[in-house]
């Protein structure tokens, strides 16, 4: 009633429905449609004891009559073949001409998002092989863009439903990637001011369907009835045909499809790493990782920081569901001397953040749910995947068109609070990767010293090969008893000192604040004598002779000596 009052009709009086003035204006053709509505409901009333004329029998005359005239206001937009003006301000649910315009501007990010409405519902039709064409009829026309698979297809009644707002089988479904039957018309009208869709099955005809921009915009209403074509090719599947595809940013289109192959392979990389086929005019998309977890450089990848964490929420149905949560470390050591150009082409710079995942397909990314923890440019050498079901939609404020979240207060209170303190510890443990690798640089000159010497010194002997020994000198964070930890392992003798020592920040922190070529022998005179320590330790060590005890006791009686000064 009040939304009757809002669009300008008044109630129906109870005794006198079929008088009111909001009736009479309805055409006699509607009038006979829902009279059959009104006489059905007065029989189920009369059947379970309501005698005609009685209270009862009236009242569902009047709510017979009422729920007639709404239906003919709502069903006005599709059963009537032309809008006046006039019409469309006063009458319907929607003015047609209007709402396309608006639909037209419903917020996809780019076309890369609204390509992958398309790539959705090709993957719940269980199509394993999705085909994009981009091309152009002349060299000044407007893009087309056709997305084919080979799915199941769909019925008649079906596809005369896919292109209506709201009109999918599967409405507030959360078994996978649709839920509210707006990607496909609002996707497509967003990018083109023409969508044709076609589908076939058991290796039928084609049946097509078609909405039209500049049609509705001139007062036509589009009548969703499908048309027979030819045969279909192969078994079943749908063909998607955006024509005039004016909302395209690119101007050449072989930079569209660049984007496109970057975009779609980021969006849906779990699914082509499980065999899914998405090619672009023939080229097939590769799985982009954000993680880096499957990307392989000068022999090092991106590996797990730690176990996943898992946090169960209650969903909207009363049952609960796991949100999963991974952070990977990039191996600075092995990345950081990479150029610019190489960095920017894997992901390094500007690809760190969170990567949000809903059913296996990312809908966002950025630098979500990190509570107070602000994005600085270490946090590039780290990555962090959040994935969750589609019954915890409420809790991620998933939108019609799924791009971004607007995470609950009860997903922030679970999430946050780790993830802030995850994201802290692994920004600190960049920052001394960063270190390492300056210490390391800084140190060659020594190593290479301890190299050019080795051969003069007393030989080491080892099962494995043979001869000169090389050095390499790092810092860690170690226990506090220790100054340092030597190993040597093929050759290599391993010096890692420890920086939580006092005798790092003694030995370390005043050559960084000299300058010149004095602090620079200062610090290999000192990289020298501790590498001289650690060989002879391993040399006692091959002779059988433990030094451990030595040496602890040995950073022990250092750290009180330097903790007193």
């Amino acid at each position: 009633m009040p939304n009757l009052r809002r669009s300008g009709a008044r109630p129906f009086p109870p005794s006198a429905c079929s008088s009111d003035p909001g009736l009479a204006s309805t055409s006699a053709s509607q009038r006979r449609q829902s009279g059959s509505r009104s006489r059905s409901m007065s029989l189920d009333l009369h059947r379970d004891g309501c005698a005609p004329g009685s209270p009862q029998v009236r009242i569902s005359r009047y709510a017979g009559a009422l729920r007639a005239a709404t239906l003919a206001q709502v069903d006005h937009f599709t059963r009537r073949p032309k809008l006046t003006a006039n019409a469309q301000g006063q009458e319907g649910l929607l003015v047609p001409s209007h709402f396309i315009r608006a639909v037209r501007e419903s917020g996809y990010l780019s076309i890369s998002t609204a390509l992958a409405e398309l790539v959705d519902n090709s993957l719940q039709a269980k199509a394993s092989e999705v085909a994009i064409t981009i091309s152009r009829l002349t060299s000044d026309a407007l893009p087309e863009i056709t997305v084919q698979d080979n799915g199941i297809g769909m019925t008649k009644p079906e596809l005369e439903q896919c292109l209506r707002f709201g009109g999918s089988s599967r409405f507030d479904a959360r078994q996978s990637f649709g839920r509210f039957g707006m990607g496909l018309p609002a996707a497509s009208l967003s990018q083109a001011r023409r969508v044709e869709v076609t589908a076939w099955r058991n290796a039928g005809f084609e049946q097509t369907v078609s909405l039209d921009v500049d049609e509705i915009m001139a007062g036509s209403v589009p009548a969703l009835v499908a048309r027979r074509g030819g045969r279909g090719t192969g078994a079943s599947g749908c063909r998607v045909h955006w024509r005039e595809c004016d909302r395209i940013e690119y101007r050449r289109l072989a930079w569209l499809e660049r984007a496109l192959h970057r975009d779609l392979g980021r969006l849906y990389r779990r699914f082509i790493a499980d065999g899914l086929s998405i090619n672009i005019n023939g080229f097939r998309i590769a799985a982009v990782d954000p993680t880096l977890r499957t990307t392989k450089l000068e022999g090092a990848s991106a590996v797990l920081a730690f176990d996943e964490l898992r946090y169960e929420l209650e969903a909207s149905d009363g049952h609960t569901s796991v949100v999963t949560v991974r952070f990977t470390m990039l191996p600075v050591h092995s990345w950081q001397g990479l150029d610019n150009v190489t960095k920017r082409r894997i992901g390094i710079v500007g690809g760190g953040g969170v990567s949000i995942l809903r059913a296996g397909r990312e809908i966002a990314s950025g630098w979500h749910l990190m509570g107070a923890k602000r994005r600085e440019n270490y946090d590039d050498w780290w990555r962090c995947e959040i994935e969750f079901d589609p019954r915890l939609d409420e809790h991620f404020g998933i939108t019609i068109n799924k791009q971004g979240i607007r995470p609950s207060a009860v997903l922030r209170e679970a999430l946050e609070p780790d993830l802030e303190s995850v994201a802290r510890l692994l920004n600190a443990r960049v920052r001394q990767a960063f270190e390492d690798v300056k210490f390391q640089a800084a140190a060659e000159k020594s190593c290479r010293i301890a190299a050019a010497a080795d051969p003069d010194l007393p030989l080491i002997s080892s099962r494995g090969p043979s001869g000169a020994i090389n050095y390499r000198i790092g810092s860690d964070a170690l226990p506090m008893k220790a100054m340092f930890r030597s190993k040597l392992a093929q050759r290599t003798l391993d010096l890692t000192l420890n920086v939580d020592h006092p005798a790092f920040a003694a030995l370390y922190q005043p050559l960084q604040g000299i300058e010149g070529d004095v602090a620079a022998e200062l610090r290999t005179s000192i990289e020298l004598f501790l590498l001289s320590f650690a060989r002879s330790a391993a040399q006692l060590e091959r002779d059988g002779q433990r030094i451990d005890d030595l040496l602890e006791a040995w950073s022990d009686t250092y750290r009180r000596m330097l903790q007193k000064s």
